[in-house]
């Protein structure tokens, strides 16, 4: 076609498979980054900083010199406030690249621990007692268990009603497991800064996805005021489960398998009704 010899489609470069993956590298980044920053205040940093570039863009081609010297004098220094203002952001992204496993499997795959924390949510749910468990999966929650009190303790469902029970010195923070065993309590999250869940949500549920916005740990929430159990991953909540389903999404988010999953779960109906019988056969 005779468009095809004009300058401008002579200076675009052959499209070879290595440009073809260049350009899919740079979209997967991108796209992940917009990911990230969807629903946050980085997304109106972002549109501030499209604006100034079309602003330069403007000033460039209508001729306005001073704007244009001005924009050109402050643009080195935008790139070191835009690594300050994104820092936790592209920490975030670094993180959910490193997310994926190739050749280390699950460090949560016993059954009994599952029960153990099932076990003790239906517990903590029925008596309206707050609590925030995080469970650790690939990225190291070190940072995060260092701000706690060391535990180091088998995971059993007496330990967390313990840890757990209103008036203790350790209620009120969030409990990390690491593999089988209570790495640590009492230990501090990053709250999320997501605006549409700011105004929704208390301290301790936005503390429980802000720590699966930057790692890939699965936290269970629940709600001193309602009993309510939820689970957070990947920067989402899911409100309001019973314990089969927070059994159901430990299993999925570890890997567990099917068999696993059936025995644990015929396991938690099994003790729990062994409970409701035991405190029936009390009553006077």
């Amino acid at each position: 076609m005779p468009f095809l010899h004009w300058p401008f489609f002579r200076s675009i470069p052959e499209l070879t498979p290595v440009a073809v993956l260049d350009i899919l590298a740079v979209a997967f980044l991108f796209y992940q980054f917009f990911l990230i920053i969807r629903g946050r205040r980085a997304f109106a940093i972002i549109t501030g900083v499209l604006m100034l570039v079309g602003i330069y863009v403007f000033a460039v081609v209508a001729g306005m010199g001073l704007l244009r010297t001005i924009l050109e004098t402050v643009a080195p220094y935008s790139v070191f406030a835009l690594i300050v203002l994104f820092q936790s952001d592209i920490r975030r992204l670094l993180a959910r690249m490193g997310r994926r496993r190739f050749l280390t499997g699950p460090t949560f795959d016993r059954r009994e621990a599952v029960q153990e924390i099932t076990l003790a949510l239906e517990t903590l749910s029925r008596n309206r007692t707050g609590a925030l468990i995080v469970i650790e999966r690939d990225i190291g929650l070190r940072t995060f268990v260092e701000s706690g009190v060391m535990i180091d303790g088998v995971l059993s469902r007496d330990l967390l009603l313990s840890i757990f029970h209103p008036g203790t010195a350790l209620h009120d923070g969030a409990v990390i497991i690491q593999g089988n065993r209570v790495a640590a309590a009492a230990c501090f999250l990053p709250l999320s800064t997501n605006p549409r869940l700011m105004s929704t949500l208390g301290t301790r549920h936005r503390a429980a996805i802000g720590i699966t916005e930057e790692t890939d740990c699965l936290s269970i929430v629940v709600s001193e005021e309602t009993g309510r159990i939820s689970v957070a991953a990947f920067g989402e909540i899911q409100l309001n489960l019973s314990p089969e389903e927070v059994e159901r999404r430990i299993a999925n988010h570890f890997g567990l398998t099917k068999e696993s999953d059936a025995t644990a779960g015929a396991a938690v109906t099994a003790l729990s009704a062994g409970d409701a019988g035991l405190k029936e056969a009390r009553r006077p």
